[in-house]
């Protein structure tokens, strides 16, 4: 797909793998549109994009109601007459382990990481297969999707549903011309570990103690290296962006038990 000339929408574009992924978008020439609740952080990704030669709209959007994602999908498709390319990217992660979550974290973390991609599909794909034109779909999920780990099962169970979506949606939206990825990360340089400072007062927890985040395995990319996957697998259709080969030994014993599971019982 060639983005000079086309239109980008990033939601989670004020900061971390959004605004990198925006900034990309912007040097290949694409028009973007930055969504984000941090009304500073969008505008200021919006100005860097316009300071490098493209069109930029900035619109304080919470993915959790899908009146706004509607509103953004409206803006977008007004200034620009189409997207091209979709970023379902705003995220937030809550620790500790499923016997202390409370009902609020359920809540949050389901609301901004699962129900954000699912209103997305709603407010954007209908349109996108009207106007008739090839576009493409960026899920991001995180290696917490395919593998699960102690201590985040919350998150874990919101990227699950994230790579099942996307899964099912790159099939059901290839007749339409629309391909779809899913991004599944380990550590990028991002403040996902700040996420609490996003976190609505409404659901916010009484109690005052914090479970501390989990250290992940590998190193942590920065947010450019990780844009630069997403590009090449915007251009080659690729539905995994699976960014760390740190990643291959978990996914290798995974499947290796799910083998062994159906092995054994022919035995």
């Amino acid at each position: 797909m060639e983005l000079r000339g086309r239109t980008t929408v990033v939601t989670g574009g004020a900061s971390g793998i959004g605004r990198a992924l925006t900034l990309r978008f912007a040097r290949e020439g694409a028009n973007v549109v930055v969504a984000d609740v941090d009304e500073p952080g969008m505008a200021a990704v919006a100005g860097e994009a316009q300071a490098l030669g493209v069109k930029a709209l900035a619109v304080r959007t919470d993915v959790t109601e899908l009146a706004q994602v509607q509103t953004l999908a409206a803006r977008a498709f007004e200034t620009f007459g189409a997207v091209h390319v979709l970023c379902n990217n705003a995220g937030v992660a809550a620790w500790g382990g499923l016997e202390t979550a409370t009902h609020r974290d359920w809540q949050w973390v389901l609301g901004v990481n699962l129900w954000g991609v699912i209103h997305g599909v709603e407010a954007f794909v209908p349109r996108m297969i009207a106007r008739g034109e090839p576009a493409h779909i960026v899920n991001t999920a995180s290696m917490a999707g395919l593998i699960a780990s102690k201590g985040l099962g919350v998150y874990n169970t919101s990227k699950y549903a994230v790579v099942g979506l996307s899964e099912t949606l790159v099939k059901d939206l290839k007749p339409h011309r629309i391909g779809v990825s899913v991004l599944c990360p380990l550590g990028v340089e991002t403040r996902i570990r700040d996420s609490e400072r996003s976190r609505p007062a409404a659901l916010r927890n009484e109690r005052a103690e914090r479970a501390e985040p989990m250290q992940l395995i590998g190193r942590h990319l920065s947010p450019e290296t990780v844009a630069d996957m997403v590009l090449a697998a915007i251009h080659a259709n690729e539905l995994y962006v699976i960014t760390h080969d740190e990643s291959l030994e978990p996914l290798r014993r995974r499947f290796e038990r799910m083998e062994r599971s159906i092995l054994d019982r022919r035995r």
